[in-house]
């Protein structure tokens, strides 16, 4: 998924018919270019569980009619074919879709993979599909929103009794500790605090809204799992995309509650997600999950960490609640509001976060984890395609 700026991708060119809807849309302009293409591609956790998912599910897609919604270079519509499919109508609103058009040609499969380069919201097929496909996640599952066009393409073109994959999606909670990681963001902020004397100006009271811009941003990069602080009960928030309507995804909330398991100072909440290919569960088939955890391989969707503005001293054994509000903004993307409470004290604090402003942050390498090997992480237990948890589970449907 692109790096944006202040709700936008960095760089990317405009893709064709600039007065069209789709152009509009900066992630439908950084998709039209064939580098941020190899960037998803070479994922190979993200593109080899999705091969992985659909010819686990051969007998689903044998001599079926499958939509690929954002199809790209038309990799998962490929995917499909190699599964079974007997035709594939690979939708893209972007530039790209002419390059699928060459990839198409170029393997020989022009008579089973049709390129519709419209946006699902107006484009017409003759015939409803048996499978929906698609890529629609951004960090923390829901930012760029294009799960509200994987819907609209369900509720339009999806056959009654119809396969969604993925299938659903789980945004995963827990807090964490990370003081080099707080105080680094914390010290963004020194300019301000420090100058008083910029040029004959004094800039110090504006220390407090500085801070709170950088701690609105959330950090995406990876983290290791010794920073958890409950690792064995995060709250799970799933999305069945088969059901989800989209006025549940314009406004939702994840309450959680968490028992310490060790006494350290809190500095927030780590996120990721998993996605799961259920497909019907024909011949036996375990769904499989491609997970972002960070017992997991690492992806190109890393994790995020969720700052407060000032971190809770938490003992173990106590127990900390709160939610967290997500609200569709204008940007692609949400505002969040984070709620936390240390129970049986007066300490609660709330923090508004962007999730179209992220702060990278590299100091850590990917975890990777053998899959069956929770012990090497010591976090939870895998299973799947990567870290598959236990925890208490919430639903958007």
């Amino acid at each position: 998924m692109p790096p944006v700026s202040n709700g936008r991708p960095k760089g990317g060119h405009e893709a064709e018919n600039d007065d069209t809807q789709a152009s509009k849309n900066p992630f439908t302009r950084y998709y039209a270019q064939l580098l941020h293409q190899q960037n998803m591609m070479q994922d190979n956790i993200r593109t080899g569980t999705y091969r992985n998912a659909f010819l686990t599910h051969k007998a689903d897609f044998q001599d079926k009619v499958v939509l690929d919604v954002g199809t790209g270079t038309g990799i998962l519509a490929f995917f499909a074919i190699q599964a079974g499919a007997r035709k594939v109508y690979a939708v893209e609103a972007s530039g790209m879709a002419k390059h699928a058009e060459t990839l198409v040609k170029a393997n020989g499969l022009e008579g089973r993979i049709m390129v519709v380069k419209k946006r699902v919201e107006e484009m017409e097929l003759p015939e409803m599909v048996d499978i929906i496909v698609s890529e629609p996640i951004g960090f923390l599952l829901v930012h760029e929103r294009m799960l509200e066009t994987y819907l609209t393409a369900r509720d339009k073109w999806l056959k009654q009794g119809g396969l969604m994959f993925p299938n659903a999606g789980d945004i995963v909670m827990v807090p964490f500790t990370d003081e080099l990681l707080y105080n680094e963001q914390l010290g963004k902020t020194a300019f301000w605090s420090t100058s008083k004397d910029f040029y004959g100006v004094d800039l110090t009271s504006l220390q407090k809204d500085a801070q709170a811009e950088y701690f609105a941003q959330p950090v995406v990069g990876y983290f290791h799992p010794s920073c958890v602080l409950a690792p064995s009960a995060p709250v799970r928030h799933r999305v069945d995309f088969l059901c989800v309507t989209h006025a549940d995804l314009q406004s939702f909330q994840v309450p959680f509650t968490f028992r310490a398991e060790r006494t350290a100072l809190m500095h927030g909440m780590g996120c990721w997600f998993d996605i799961e290919f259920a497909g019907s569960g024909a011949g036996g088939n375990t769904p499989v999950v491609l997970s972002t955890s960070p017992a997991a391989p690492g992806t190109h969707w890393y994790q995020c960490r969720l700052l407060l503005p000032e971190p809770i001293a938490v003992n173990r054994g106590q127990t900390v609640s709160g939610s967290m509000q997500f609200t569709a903004n204008e940007h692609f993307s949400y505002d969040l509001l984070l709620t936390v409470r240390l129970d049986g004290t007066n300490i609660q604090c709330s923090t508004a976060i962007f999730l179209q402003d992220q702060s990278y942050h590299y100091l850590n390498h990917p975890v990777v984890t053998p899959v069956g090997d929770p012990q090497a992480a010591g976090i939870g237990a895998l299973g799947g395609e990567g870290g598959n948890w236990a925890p208490a589970m919430n639903t958007t449907a």
